[in-house]
């Protein structure tokens, strides 16, 4: 590990099935001041445990007990010892050389540092127009539900204080634990910041994301946190487009 360029210490939550030929590449862009990379392993039947632990000595995996991206990522951030959480995919879309700008964005006053693609700086190589037109309007229909004023609704390139893992109250099995976070952070006051981001394109494998049923989780999801608001609706939530320092 390198000199941390931050006091805070930083662990990275890597949910992965099945992903041993994509590891390679997503451990190679993490930077070396990271302090701890979990590995939630979702019982690959493949070598992914075994390449991740060659790849990165000190590495601490954790088996998946439940199924689903979210249940991974509970568990991974469960297992986190790390003052900041940040997550990330095992597929190579997302960047691990961002991962300074997730952090240095909460390091100056934001609670919780939400990826965006359609902010100036981001990108994506990998949305379809139909996965792109579903997260606008699901992105607006949360805007206008909860206060929010996001550009970015469905991405999974997010970081945290590990100290918020209670306001956010995670409890949500699938690929609507993105939005689950999005809207308990707005709801929980936090002060957000939208961080630019550039997706790439899944580099092996399929992905298990189903762009309708998984759009309709979504939409349930964004529906019954805004029944589940039983006190008044709390001011709008700061949220800040911020441009990404490398």
């Amino acid at each position: 590990m390198n000199s941390a360029p931050f006091a805070a210490s930083v662990s990275v939550v890597v949910p992965a099935m099945n992903e041993a030929a994509n590891l390679p590449h997503v451990f190679a862009t993490l930077p070396g001041w990271v302090d701890e990379v979990v590995l939630v392993d979702g019982n690959s039947t493949d070598d992914t445990v075994a390449v991740a632990k060659a790849l990165r000595p000190g590495l601490r995996v954790v088996t998946q007990t439940g199924r689903g991206k979210g249940n991974a990522l509970i568990e991974g951030f469960a297992a986190a010892t790390g003052d900041i959480i940040v997550m990330i995919d095992a597929d190579g879309s997302t960047d691990g050389r961002e991962i300074a700008a997730f952090v240095t964005a909460l390091t100056e006053g934001a609670d919780f540092a939400k990826g965006s693609r359609f902010v100036p700086g981001g990108g994506s190589d990998d949305i379809s127009p139909t996965r792109s037109l579903g997260n606008r309007v699901l992105t607006l229909i949360t805007n206008r539900l909860h206060g929010t004023r996001y550009t970015d609704l469905c991405y999974g390139y997010n970081a945290f204080w590990a100290h918020h893992l209670d306001a956010l109250a995670l409890d949500c099995d699938g690929f609507e634990i993105e939005t689950l976070m999005n809207v308990r952070a707005a709801r929980a006051g936090l002060v957000i910041s939208e961080v630019p981001s550039h997706e790439r394109s899944r580099i092996h494998g399929a992905s298990n994301l189903h762009a309708v049923r998984d759009g309709l989780r979504v939409l349930r999801t964004i529906l019954r946190e805004r029944r589940r608001a039983a006190s008044p609706q709390r001011e709008h939530a700061s949220v800040r487009p911020r441009a990404a320092s490398m």
